[in-house]
């Protein structure tokens, strides 16, 4: 079975037998085309089966070994990924960029050599190993795991080469000398998403959203606002690009606020950074930033997005901690396992996103309001919510193309460094908040297993896809780094030449490749596993829309606002206090008055809402997902990958799992076929 790896349906096939290496011979690494080493210059561009622009460096005759099968091939070191290749196997040309045991250098967690059964040695950038090794094992940052076994018989000198190169690969890696600019595809492959590079796909996409009091501003065309800004965003109609450029310099790295997305219900999600301590508040402009937070509705809802969160240190330390203990290495005996989890904190900031995130689409959805999510940066939580608020909100987001979509406006385009915090730098701030993400959208397709168009091997498969080498779509950290390598604009004038929108072009003059570019890395067998079996497309359409519209407030003061902290509205005196604060939303206690409202999450009573706001019954689509401790799962098939032994029965580790897994199937096929009894 597949279990969701970057890999292609292996063909082990039966091979003649070839003359051992070593002395007696050189032998050609099949499927990538590799010389015989010493027919051709070491390191030489490989024209067949590697990437335009990768060079093998160094490869050496092994065993993968495993629980129960041990697999011979070759690993192959270049100077963008690591590679194991079975023997007797052809890459396909079809899926020519990678397989399940294709390790981006960035990818690497680790790397360790073993000698025996007292020495070994973790091999850092750098370093230099001390002898020759019997086996190297490679461990993933995504919790994978290849363990190689080197031959014996004149072999040690090349083992210790391919040790050595992938030291100094990784090395080269960090330092950014990673990535030369592939360029690959077929234009008969094109993705149907939207990559957001022109004023025409944005105003697309805001049709599609029906924003009509919006537009698409262009002020930030040249980068010279904010360079992780996109160079399009959508601002209030009636505000000019002039009034924008001015608001949004009163805001942490010029991100002001605009439209994240448009509920068709009326009301408007907004995401900003914070304000900046130094601004005016009786300066002219600020009436701009006042009108673009309210966005045209007569509320404005400021969400702390921070508030009850993780920060990213707690993020990266957690996330360690959880591959610490699902590594095989792990030395956690099964009885304390389950503590040991819980102390990861990992499981509890999975909790903490959805509970908020059921508050905002509970705040979106009820009514139509002009909701503001405001983060420092603006760059990582604001994406976390704004996307699980839109799948919890319409089932739009959960088709296959509209979860596409959504990642790709509010993650890509919106500027997620994505380089820098999944430790692609050399001096990198990691912290995986995108790893968060993909693992709350896991949780909510386990606990609405029909309301999902893909499927679990989907996630997987985007979870692996951050890190490989061979698209730019998670390999920089801001859109104008992601044009400046792909050639799509001078970066000295600051100019963009804009491309073919779903498949833009490099300087080579070939499509360049996006991460949704699937068949360039998965056969088509892999690709219908992204689709769930259990989701029913005829019951979504038009069930998810409002039954009654909501109405902007009628009564009460004019252009009230409020702050949402901990469960909570409290009015606010003012539109933008933040005289003498960092960030609006770390008023002092004299914008404040006594919280009135019960600190209850809105998603578990009455919604809390000012009585001056009526009432509004839920609509049909908005899920509201579970949040208390059994309801929250470690994503196994992710996780524990790694360990062998774990894969048997379903990932089940015990009996008593086993059942709870089949227990849990036949809800799954009782909720999808009611007929079975």
């Amino acid at each position: 079975m597949w279990w969701g790896g970057r890999g292609q349906s292996f063909n082990i096939a039966p091979q003649k037998e070839e003359p051992a290496m070593g002395h007696s011979g050189p032998k050609s690494v099949q499927g990538l085309g590799m010389p015989e080493l010493g027919s051709r210059p070491p390191g030489q561009c490989v024209a067949s089966g590697c990437l335009p622009g990768e060079q093998v460096l160094a490869w050496a005759s092994g065993l993968r070994k495993g629980l129960e099968l041990e697999l011979p091939g070759t690993l192959i070191c270049t100077n963008l990924r690591v590679i194991f290749q079975p023997c007797g196997w052809q890459r396909s040309q079809d899926t020519p960029l990678s397989s399940e045991y294709d390790f981006a250098l960035v990818n690497i967690g680790h790397l360790e050599a073993v000698r025996g059964l007292s020495r070994v040695q973790l091999l850092r950038p750098g370093s230099l190993l001390k002898f020759i090794p019997e086996e190297i094992l490679i461990h993933g940052r995504d919790f994978r795991l290849l363990r190689v076994g080197f031959e014996t018989g004149g072999l040690e000198p090349q083992a210790f080469q391919v040790a050595m190169a992938i030291v100094r690969a990784r090395a080269q890696s960090s330092q950014g000398q990673q990535y030369p600019g592939l360029a690959l595809g077929r234009a008969d492959q094109r993705s149907p998403v939207p990559l957001l590079e022109t004023s025409e796909d944005w105003e697309t996409e805001r049709k599609r959203l029906g924003a009509k009091g919006w537009r698409v501003s262009t002020v930030n065309e040249r980068f010279d606002i904010a360079t992780s800004l996109p160079r399009y965003f959508w601002v209030p109609k009636q505000t000019l690009d002039s009034e924008v450029r001015r608001a949004f310099g009163h805001f942490h790295y010029s991100r002001g606020p605009r439209l994240s997305w448009h509920h068709p219900g009326g009301s408007d999600l907004l995401r900003c950074g914070g304000f900046c301590s130094a601004s005016d508040p009786n300066k002219e402009d600020i009436r701009a930033v006042e009108a673009m937070l309210q966005a045209g509705h007569s509320d404005v809802i400021l969400v702390d997005t921070m508030d009850e969160l993780p920060s990213l240190a707690e993020v990266q330390l957690a996330h360690l901690r959880l591959r610490a203990l699902c590594l095989p290495e792990s030395s956690v005996a099964e009885d304390k396992w389950l503590s040991t989890l819980e102390g990861t904190r990992w499981l509890d900031f999975v909790r903490s996103c959805l509970r908020k995130a059921s508050d905002i689409s509970v705040l979106v959805t009820v009514r139509a309001r002009s909701v503001v999510l405001q983060e420092c940066s603006d760059r990582d939580f604001n994406g976390l919510l704004s996307s699980l608020t839109q799948l919890l909100s319409v089932p739009e987001a959960r088709t296959l193309l509209g979860f596409q979509t959504l990642v790709q406006r509010e993650w890509v385009a919106a500027g997620h460094a994505f380089l820098t915090r999944l430790g692609g730098n050399a001096a990198s701030d990691e912290a995986p908040v995108f790893f968060l993400f993909l693992d709350c959208v896991w949780q909510l397709l386990r606990q609405f297993p029909a309301e999902f168009e893909f499927s679990e091997y989907f996630l997987l498969a985007l979870h692996d896809s951050v890190r490989v080498p061979d698209t730019l779509t998670f390999l920089r950290d801001t859109p104008w780094e992601r044009g400046k390598h792909s050639g799509q604009f001078n970066s000295l004038m600051q100019v963009y030449t804009p491309g073919y929108a779903q498949f833009p072009t490099g300087n080579s003059g070939k499509p360049r490749l996006s991460v949704w570019d699937w068949r360039l890395r998965y056969n088509n067998e892999q690709i219908l596993q992204f689709h769930n079996p259990g989701y029913d497309p005829e019951h979504h359409p038009d069930s998810w829309l409002p039954r009654h519209q909501p109405r902007f407030m009628v009564s009460g003061p004019p252009s009230s606002m409020w702050l949402f902290s901990r469960g909570a509205l409290t009015p606010l005196n003012q539109l933008c206090p933040w005289r003498g604060c960092p960030s609006l939303l770390a008023v002092t206690s004299r914008w404040l008055p006594r919280p009135t409202l019960s600190s209850e999450s809105l998603a578990d009573q009455e919604w809390g809402l000012p009585s001056h706001w009526g009432t509004c019954p839920l609509p049909e689509g908005l899920l509201l997902p579970g949040c208390l401790g059994p309801q929250i799962r470690l994503w196994r098939r992710c996780y524990l990958r790694g360990r062998p032994e774990i894969k048997r029965g379903l990932l089940a580790p015990t009996v008593s799992d086993l059942q709870d897994e089949l227990a849990h199937l036949q809800d799954l096929l009782k909720q999808w076929n009611p007929k079975i009894s």
